[in-house]
């Protein structure tokens, strides 16, 4: 059985997953880098916006959403006014909203090549 912690991390990334989803997130990516020694985290939890306007909304509906479910605010949001990258941290999980040429560019899924890797399909 897993411990509380690990329940409450893994309810933490999906509820970001959600929150992502609910605006249309394309190329939604879970890295889980538990196995990974001296990680920043245990998620990172990526996904690509098509604008600025969308990259931004993404990261909004993510902190609402968790904070509509789990009452908790991220330690530490970069990048929501550039709307090219925003990064929103919660400590274990750590989500990531791209624009496509910033994604392309650091390609952070080839960061750690031990690291499990999981799609998430798109909404309809």
């Amino acid at each position: 059985m897993r411990n509380k912690e690990e329940i409450e991390t893994k309810l933490l990334h999906e509820l970001v997953i959600e929150g992502m989803q609910e605006r249309k997130a394309e190329d939604i990516v879970v890295i889980d880098l538990r196995s990974i020694g001296n990680s920043v985290a245990d998620f990172f939890v990526l996904c690509t916006g098509n604008s600025d306007t969308q990259v931004e909304a993404i990261a909004t509906s993510v902190e609402k959403h968790v904070y509509k479910i789990k009452k908790e605010s991220p330690r530490h949001v970069e990048g929501k006014n550039t709307g090219e990258w925003v990064l929103i941290d919660y400590v274990d999980v750590i989500a990531h909203v791209f624009k496509q040429d910033k994604r392309d560019f650091y390609h952070l899924e080839s960061l750690w090549g031990d690291a499990k890797v999981t799609s998430i399909p798109n909404l309809i």
